[in-house]
């Protein structure tokens, strides 16, 4: 066997080694040193997870290049594989740090929880959270990706020979990605104005959701019935949309009864209030009955009621809307809506209007 074929052996399992006990070392640090406070153990094992692959290969790389300085190889050999471990390296030291923002994301994210019933700041940090993630992955892989065409002596020749002409081509691509550089643009201006967060309520096209993913192109609306609902990004910027959670979560809700014009509108008041306060999901805020309307034959009555949030002002909705017709049927028959036909008697021998009359 030849000495350099020895040498890269001994070597590599040497780096193998190196990468296990940093892999440990951080494991241990992480486990006994740092406070769970600080970093959960579940935390902690994402993070190990994540980093030990990356971790471990740039150790055996970086021990590898070293010891390529000292050992003879042959000609060929010499000159390539320095070549090979520099992309390699670049290559890994990208993969590590897109594997660090992602634990920097699990790290804020689990320090605001989304799930929490007063959200409001835990969503505004999620969604910038994710958009400034998928701008740095971005960013590293086109960085590492120079990094790699510049380690090629052909390529960085390439690339001053077309400095030239970079104002042209840069004008020509310009042009080209206008509506994609846009789009770009439009998700870093939501990140930072956030008219829209993650888990908001949402009206959009007619739907009723939440706001269950941002990227840099598109937003994902979770329905109410588990679709899902792709919209462009630039469209929170360019048309309007309903937004029942930009401020608060709490809402009104209104639930319209047709009734006769004999109904008793302070028992229905009084009704009302009664099954407020024995339901969990009013909030104890607004709870009011009022006479909207008055039609031909039925008169329109608004119940007014207030919720913590929409999913809750809907289901409130529905029980008051089936427990005042419930009421109604029970207590007032005649208070609900009816068609009334009204006969005048008219004088003896007189026949109907459009009747016929006597038949001689």
């Amino acid at each position: 066997m030849d000495k350099w074929i020895l040498d890269a052996t001994v070597i590599l399992l040497g780096a193998l080694v190196a990468s296990a006990l940093a892999y440990w070392v951080l494991m241990y640090l992480s486990r006994h040193v740092i406070p769970d406070h600080i970093l959960s153990p579940r935390l902690v094992t994402y993070m190990m997870r994540s980093i030990r692959l990356p971790l471990g290969l740039i150790v055996v790389s970086l021990s590898l290049g070293g010891a390529v300085v000292l050992m003879d190889l042959p000609g060929a050999l010499s000159r390539a594989v320095p070549s090979a471990l520099s992309v390699l390296q670049i290559v890994l030291m990208a993969w590590l740090a897109i594997r660090g923002v992602g634990i920097g994301r699990e790290f804020v994210t689990n320090a605001f929880d989304v799930k929490a019933e007063d959200n409001l700041e835990a969503r505004k940090i999620h969604t910038q959270t994710r958009v400034v993630e998928q701008i740095l992955v971005a960013l590293i892989s086109f960085l590492a990706i120079a990094a790699v065409l510049m380690t090629f002596d052909k390529v960085r020749q390439l690339g001053v020979s077309l400095l030239a002409s970079a104002g042209v081509l840069g004008i020509i691509m310009g042009f080209a990605a206008q509506k994609s550089i846009a789009t770009l643009f439009a998700g870093v201006q939501i990140a930072l104005t956030q008219p829209i967060r993650v888990d908001d309520v949402v009206i959009v096209e007619g739907e009723w959701g939440w706001i269950e993913e941002i990227t840099l192109t598109y937003v994902v609306v979770k329905i109410w019935d588990l679709r899902r609902l792709i919209v462009p990004i630039t469209f929170f910027l360019d048309k309007p949309f309903q937004n029942w959670t930009r401020v608060s979560a709490d809402i009104l809700g209104t639930i319209f009864i047709y009734a006769d014009y004999t109904v008793p509108f302070g028992a229905v008041r009084a009704e009302l209030k009664r099954i407020c306060k024995a339901s969990d999901l009013w909030d104890g805020k607004v709870c009011g009955l009022q006479v909207t309307d008055a039609k031909a034959t039925t008169v329109e009555i608004r119940a007014l009621i207030s919720a913590q949030d929409s999913p809750k002002a809907w289901d409130l909705r529905c029980l008051v809307r089936e427990k005042l017709i419930d009421f109604l049927q029970k207590n007032h028959p005649l208070s609900l809506p009816r068609t009334r036909v009204v006969l005048d008697p008219l004088p003896d021998g007189q026949p109907a209007a459009g009747g016929l009359g006597d038949v001689a």
